[in-house]
């Protein structure tokens, strides 16, 4: 873990002087979010390739890269991008630009993502904040000798989504007329999307909804220290719950038809939880 940490000071060394700002807040724009940063005054980049050691993002849709912009009044950095763990990196290097947004200074880390609904009373294009999480099919971030730099042997995951952060997604959906879904996410490996039984599986563990991120993210950023919250965006029923077979396509389209809806929820909760 030391390795670790010494990996994640020189990708912070590396790009130290393209930080325009402190950021507040850690924004990872999942699908249906990716264009998220074109609708601020971008005050800086930083593409993942040109940060020393770092992983690049390989998914279609997804840039790789940091961008720096107020949403409102509040210094957000966003990782347009993600890394993935079936992309064949460690999980350490997945987790890698969640624990480097927060050495950039930033104290909340606003999940999203897009997800299979498992829970039979969702619908494609439905918003789900996350209240919980189920991990135990990727390994933990945090396996080998920990860090006492990042944070604490065994740290507690009684509360990994700020419940404070939770109200405020709240009442911003219902001050918009948004309609909030709540609910556990589950991350699988992927990349293949579950077969029936192992959707069954998740909804008898008490999912509703899965996915191939996220919770990995958010362990790493508890262990930091941060406050912690999420929405998934359910953009399609999981396997064996209709007819219709799954594709990445099919999820883009639906994530993408729903999303000025998610960035309008995502921007005014940013806006209420700083204020």
């Amino acid at each position: 873990m030391e390795q670790v940490f010494e990996k994640l000071e020189r990708c912070l060394e590396s790009c130290r002087d393209r930080i325009p700002f402190v950021p507040k807040t850690a924004l990872v724009l999942g699908s249906g979010l990716g264009d998220y940063a074109e609708h601020f005054p971008v005050e800086g980049e930083i593409p993942y390739r040109e940060i020393e050691g770092f992983p690049v993002s390989t998914v279609q849709g997804h840039k790789g890269r940091f961008v720096f912009a107020h949403v409102g009044e509040v210094p957000v950095v966003m990782m347009q991008g993600r890394v993935h763990y079936y992309e064949g990196y460690p999980m350490t290097d997945v987790v890698l630009p969640i624990r480097l947004m927060r050495r950039m200074g930033a104290e909340i880390l606003f999940l999203t993502n897009a997800a299979g609904g498992v829970n039979y009373d969702f619908q494609a294009g439905d918003f789900m904040m996350i209240t919980d999480q189920i991990s135990s099919f990727v390994p933990s971030p945090l396996i080998g000798p920990n860090s006492e730099k990042l944070g604490p042997r065994f740290p507690d995951m009684s509360r990994i989504y700020d419940r404070d952060l939770q109200e405020i997604l709240r009442n911003t959906a219902r001050e918009l007329g948004i309609p909030l879904r709540e609910g556990t996410y589950l991350q699988l490996t992927g990349p293949n999307f579950e077969s029936p039984h192992e959707v069954k599986m998740c909804r008898i563990l008490g999912a509703d909804a899965v996915g191939m991120s996220t919770a990995c993210e958010a362990v790493a950023a508890n262990h930091m220290g941060m406050r912690i919250c999420g929405i998934s965006c359910i953009s399609n029923l999981a396997c064996g719950m209709t007819e219709q077979p799954l594709s990445h396509q099919e999820v883009q389209e639906a994530a993408d038809r729903v999303a000025p809806l998610f960035r309008q929820l995502v921007t005014e909760s940013i806006r209420n939880m700083c204020r």
